[in-house]
């Protein structure tokens, strides 16, 4: 049940509309983590030619949004804290993993980091905090 439900994630989150925008991929998906790679491309600048904080966040998010919902309970962020730790090269493939720290019935945190996948450069952390509503995935 897992694996399907863990598969169905990672492809609704390739068709994810914004997610396609930043050309994000699911990569992995497992009981409370996840793990998603975006490239640092063209595109993602922001106005003094480095990349954009929005985009490293919506790394994290989309790792953070899959590995909440990974349980099969509809979960949603209550609140992200990120900390930019240092600019990625350009061109290169950034990897975002959330992590599962502690869960309870109605609300679970997270952990989470982008590294550059080739040399493991940390890019930036996030805590994370979802709110479990206690309903099924409409999908599962």
């Amino acid at each position: 049940m897992k694996t399907e439900l863990h598969d169905e994630l990672i492809q609704r989150s390739l068709q994810e509309p914004f997610g396609r925008l930043l050309e994000l991929n699911a990569v992995q998906v497992k009981p409370g983590s996840a793990t998603v790679t975006m490239r640092n491309r063209a595109g993602l600048q922001n106005i003094f030619s480095g990349t954009h904080g929005g985009a490293v966040f919506s790394l994290i998010d989309e790792a953070f949004q899959l590995a909440c919902n990974s349980h099969g309970i509809l979960a949603v962020a209550l609140n992200v804290s990120i900390t930019y730790v240092a600019p990625p090269d350009p061109d290169v493939l950034l990897e975002a993993r959330a992590d599962e720290m502690h869960r309870t019935r109605r609300t679970a945190s997270y952990l989470c980091e982008v590294r550059e996948k080739e040399s493991g450069k940390l890019i930036a952390t996030a805590q994370a905090l979802a709110y479990r509503t206690g309903k099924d995935l409409a999908f599962k």
